[in-house]
C-alpha cells in the first residue's frame, strides 16, 4: 500500500501562488521615444518569452517533486508474522582433518563429511524462522564465525564458505562448548540450544569436555550432539578390497554424556538420510515458537521525487551556460 508519512506537508503546494498577491513592480510611465522593433528583435523577444515559460514549467515540476519528497512517500508491504519469543540456537561444526573423509554420498556422488553437513544443515537453517542462529567452527581451537542473528541467509552462506583445516587438524570440542556458553551469557530471555557436530574425539583445547559440560549445566544450556561418519567403508588396498570402520575414533560415550546431562540427546548420522532425520527430530524437540505478532515491511520512496527536484533545479541553473555554449558552437561551425 502506498501512503505519505507526513501527508500534511502537501498543504504547502500552493505557497508559490502567494507571489501573485505581492504588489507589481511600478514601471516608468513618463514620455519616452519608442523606436519600432525590427523583425529580428521581435523574434528574439518571442523566443525569450517561450524560454521563460519553459523555465517556469521546470520550476513548477521541481516544486511539486520537492514537496512530494518532503511528505515522505513510502510503500508498506504485506503483513509478516513474527514470533513473540525466539530461541538462541548455536551451531558448532567440526573442521578437523578427519572431516575430509569421503564416506558420504550426496546425489549419488561420493563426498566428504563436511560437504554433506553443509548440504543438509543449510536446509535446517532455512526452516528456523524466528530463531537467532549462530555459527562456531572449531578444530585446534574454536572461533565465532557468525554471532546470534535472525539473518539465516548470512549464517548459511558463512557455513558454505568454511573449509576443512581452516583452524587446524585436531578437535577442540571443549573449546567449542565453552565459546558457545560465552556467547549465550548475555541472552537470558530465550531457550539456549547448542547443536554440536563432530566426527572424532576431543584431542586438544584449553578446557576439557567435562569442564565445558559443567559450565553448560550451570548456564542452563541444552546440548544436542551429532556424531558424523559412516559405520563401514569399502576400500581398495594393496592386498585387495577390504572393509573398514572410518568412524573408529568417534567418542560416542563422551558425546552421549554431554547431551544427556544437559537435557539434550545424542544422534548418530551415518549418511545423508540419517542426518536429515536428525534435523527433523530436532525440529520436534526444539519447535519453532508460534507466531503471534505482525509487522509490515516499509520501503522509503522519497529519494525518487527528491532526485527529480534536484535534477530540474540544476537544469534551470545551468540552462544559460548550456545556451551560451550552444550558440558559440553554432557560430563556430556556421
Amino acid at each position: 500500500m502506498f501512503e505519505f508519512a507526513w501527508w500534511w506537508v502537501l498543504f504547502c503546494l500552493p505557497l508559490p501562488l502567494l507571489a501573485l498577491l505581492l504588489p507589481a513592480k511600478q514601471h516608468n510611465k513618463g514620455a519616452a521615444l519608442r523606436v519600432p522593433a525590427l523583425t529580428s528583435e521581435i523574434s528574439k523577444t518571442e523566443h525569450k518569452k517561450a524560454t521563460n515559460w519553459f523555465n517556469i514549467l521546470l520550476a513548477v515540476i521541481a516544486w511539486l517533486a520537492l514537496v512530494t519528497a518532503a511528505a515522505r512517500p513510502q510503500w508498506l508491504g504485506d503483513p509478516v508474522s513474527i514470533p513473540s519469543k525466539g530461541r538462541d540456537l548455536m551451531l558448532a561444526v567440526d573442521l578437523s582433518g578427519s572431516m575430509s573423509q569421503e564416506d558420504m554420498v550426496v546425489n549419488g556422488r561420493q563426498v566428504d563429511r563436511l560437504t554433506m553437513i553443509k548440504r543438509v544443515l543449510g536446509d535446517f537453517i532455512e526452516r528456523r524462522v524466528g530463531d537467532r542462529i549462530g555459527l562456531i567452527l572449531f578444530a585446534d581451537t574454536a572461533y565465532l564465525q557468525a554471532p546470534l542473528t535472525h539473518d539465516r541467509n548470512t549464517v548459511e552462506e558463512l557455513l558454505k564458505e568454511s573449509q576443512i583445516g581452516l583452524v587446524g587438524e585436531q578437535t577442540a570440542i571443549g573449546d567449542a562448548i565453552g565459546l558457545s556458553i560465552k556467547r549465550f551469557s548475555s541472552k537470558n530471555e530465550s531457550n539456549k540450544v547448542l547443536v554440536l557436530l563432530t566426527d572424532g574425539q576431543n584431542t586438544v583445547g584449553n578446557i576439557t569436555p567435562e569442564q565445558a559440560n559443567e559450565l553448560a549445566i550451570n548456564n542452563d544450556i541444552t546440548i544436542y550432539t551429532i556424531g558424523v561418519g559412516a559405520e563401514s567403508m569399502v576400500t581398495q588396498g594393496f592386498f585387495g578390497v577390504r572393509r573398514t570402520n572410518p568412524s573408529r575414533d568417534l567418542d560416542e560415550d563422551m558425546l552421549t554424556k554431554l547431551a544427556q546431562s544437559t537435557g539434550g540427546k545424542y544422534f548418530r548420522a551415518t549418511d545423508t538420510q540419517s542426518l536429515q532425520q536428525v534435523y527433523a527430530i530436532l525440529d520436534e524437540l526444539e519447535p519453532i515458537e508460534r507466531e503471534s505478532r505482525q509487522m509490515r515491511p516499509l520501503k522509503a520512496l522519497f529519494y525518487y521525487p527528491l532526485g527529480l527536484a534536484i535534477l530540474l533545479t540544476m537544469l534551470i541553473a545551468l540552462k544559460p551556460c548550456l545556451g551560451w555554449i550552444a550558440r558559440n558552437a553554432l557560430r563556430r561551425y556556421a
